[in-house]
């Protein structure tokens, strides 16, 4: 038999008490959920809750016959002497709870087995559903959030089947069928626990919502001392700290945090105390007053000591899942607040996805060309235009250098090939294929990217390699690794390819991530390569062994090359500059100094800062 066996809130999330929590009811006004949505993901597995339903109204069923086999012992079998008659009691009893046990299990099973499988398709579809997004969510939404709802939202909800469902039915039908069970022993002392059971429930209530509220400001202490955690003891929150010398103070810091956390933890270990108190006294003083009505001639109706037995057994069993039941508006609230929370991810419109009626592009024989036509773009949140009315063509092979002061629209000219944004108006084809018409897959094998901020995943050289191309052999990776200028340093390290990187590529310097990077996306052997001012952070002896292999990365592919260092483009095909998203001049190195135009006036202030930095 499935009861509710723990009131606490703190062990319950906070949902005990009677109250639904004002986040929650928050979150269901702000993102509705209908139930026929909720339903619709349970719908595949109808028949197995069918069934555990089946074995919880059994199982609770069942479980009613041990007070009443109590009763015949010590009514009938007990008096007489009635030694077959007591055999077949007790076996009875251990009858029921191995029969009421078995059913437990089967019951945990399949409402588990239904729980995970939900989650699992909710968490799948969450998972792709996000990846799909414009790097825009990602840059306005922290990666906290994110996280938490994929794994803690999605998570949770496996209690609307194992806890919130299954407790429901289980407290529904132990309720109905103790309070028919109760009528049947005595009228009269049912009546005396429909008196006496209200106030005591109100008073556990009220002690539960005390204690739900010091849980609610532990939970957010809690909530802080791990952040402190993170934002301290992480990789880079370490070296933030050592480089500030801001040490002492985040020690302080996290000292009073835990400081007041001892406070709440004591208060709420008290009021949990008192809770338990309040509960003691209500089990131990409503069968006292049972006693004395039973012995009362009035209210007695000459009841036998049996059922009397029976009755105390029977009504002792009737608090916890009626309390169950009371709460089950807010445990409802609760795991519909999830589902909202969730839904909310999965029905984001996606800004970039792929089109109905794809045109192929195939990686083995696209040429490479790449056209601007009258393109324009605008963030959501923009006052001004990125981009405007750019029109620019990079020859099958050739390369175009993108230079111009910070914010001036080079990075979100380069993003439109890859289609990390999309124009807002005008196209970017590819061999004239306008890239929205292809599927994101194709263009991510025709188009490489790689950008000063280099990502490293936490594992070998080799793990991190084959993330672009899963059946890359050792031959090819070490072909790209040396194309890459780095094999020799992956030779030289004692697990060689098997090397872990550490988080984030801690374990490498700038330099070394970024030819990882670059082995990286000659694996995947893209068409087109956008360079987004990659070697901007290098010192410039590391630049050079990094421009080295980008030299070799861009030989024979269209690139597009986005610099902060005017001296690494000078042998580009050809420069544009760019001002306030428009541009305004294009040529070759040469022309662009001879015309003493903008281009000129930022290759002659490059020229004197590094004079000045000498």
């Amino acid at each position: 038999m499935v009861v509710i066996d723990d009131l606490d809130p703190g062990r319950r999330g906070g949902r005990s008490g009677g109250r639904p929590d004002p986040a929650d009811l928050a979150q269901l006004e702000r993102s509705p959920v209908r139930w026929s949505r909720v339903a619709a993901l349970f719908g595949p597995h109808r028949w197995q809750l069918a069934l555990v339903v089946a074995l919880i109204v059994a199982s609770s069923t069942i479980a009613l016959a041990t007070p009443f086999l109590v009763r015949l012992v010590i009514d009938e079998a007990l008096p007489r002497q009635d030694v077959p008659l007591l055999a077949w009691a007790v076996a009875g009893m251990v009858a029921v709870t191995a029969v009421t046990a078995v059913l437990g299990v089967l019951q945990t099973w399949l409402s588990t087995t239904v729980g995970q499988h939900v989650m699992h398709g909710l968490r799948t579809a969450v998972f792709t559903h996000l990846q799909r997004q414009s790097l825009g969510f990602f840059t306005r939404t922290r990666g906290g959030e994110v996280q938490s709802r994929l794994m803690n939202d999605v998570g949770g909800m496996q209690s609307v089947v194992t806890s919130t469902a299954t407790s429901a039915a289980s407290n529904t039908t132990t309720v109905i069928g103790t309070a028919v069970a109760m009528a049947a022993l005595s009228w009269r002392l049912s009546l005396l626990s429909l008196v006496v059971l209200p106030p005591a429930i109100a008073l556990t209530r009220k002690v539960a919502r005390m204690r739900q509220a010091i849980t609610a400001q532990r939970q957010r202490h809690l909530a802080d001392l791990h952040s402190q955690v993170e934002e301290g003891l992480s990789v880079s929150g370490v070296l933030l700290g050592k480089t500030l010398g801001a040490g002492p103070a985040q020690s302080q810091r996290f000292a009073g945090t835990s400081d007041e956390l001892v406070g709440l933890e004591v208060r709420s270990q008290l009021a949990g105390r008192w809770r338990m108190a309040t509960m003691s006294i209500v089990f131990a003083g409503i069968p006292a007053l049972i006693y004395l009505a039973a012995g009362l001639p009035a209210t007695s109706g000459g009841m036998t000591i049996g059922t009397l037995v029976a009755f105390t057994a029977l009504q002792g069993t009737l608090f916890r899942p009626l309390m169950g039941l009371l709460d089950i508006g807010v445990s409802l609230t609760s795991s519909m607040a999830l589902f909202s929370r969730v839904f909310e991810y999965l029905d984001l419109p996606v800004d970039i996805g792929d089109p109905a009626h794809p045109v192929r592009l195939d990686p083995a024989t696209v040429r490479g060309e790449v056209r601007f036509s009258a393109v324009g773009f605008r963030y959501p949140d923009g006052h001004r235009p990125a981009l405007d009315d750019v029109d620019l063509t990079v020859p099958a092979g050739a390369t175009l250098a993108l230079v111009g002061e910070t914010g001036s629209g080079k990075s979100t000219l380069a993003s439109l090939v890859a289609r990390l944004n999309d124009p807002t108006t005008g196209r970017v084809t590819i061999d004239g294929v306008d890239v929205r018409d292809v599927t994101l897959a194709d263009l991510a094998r025709v188009v490489g990217v790689v950008s000063l901020e280099t990502y490293l995943l936490h594992g070998t050289i080799r793990e991190n390699l084959r993330h672009a191309r899963p059946d890359a052999t050792v031959a090819e990776m070490v072909d790209a690794a040396r194309r890459a200028q780095v094999h020799d340093l992956i030779a030289a390290l004692p697990a060689g390819y098997d090397t872990v990187v550490g988080a984030r590529g801690h374990r490498f310097s700038g330099g070394e991530k970024q030819r990882l990077a670059i082995a990286r996306t000659l694996l995947r052997d893209p068409r087109v390569l956008v360079l987004d001012e990659a070697t901007s952070a290098l010192d410039n002896e590391t630049e050079r062994a990094v421009q080295a292999a980008l030299d070799e990365a861009s030989r024979g592919r269209t690139t597009i090359t986005i610099a902060h260092r005017l001296s690494t483009v000078r042998d580009a095909d050809r420069i544009a500059v760019l001002h306030a998203g428009t541009v305004v001049e294009q040529g070759t190195h040469e022309a662009l100094v001879e015309r003493d135009g903008r281009y000129a006036r930022l290759v002659g202030a490059a020229e004197r800062d590094a004079v000045l930095a000498v």
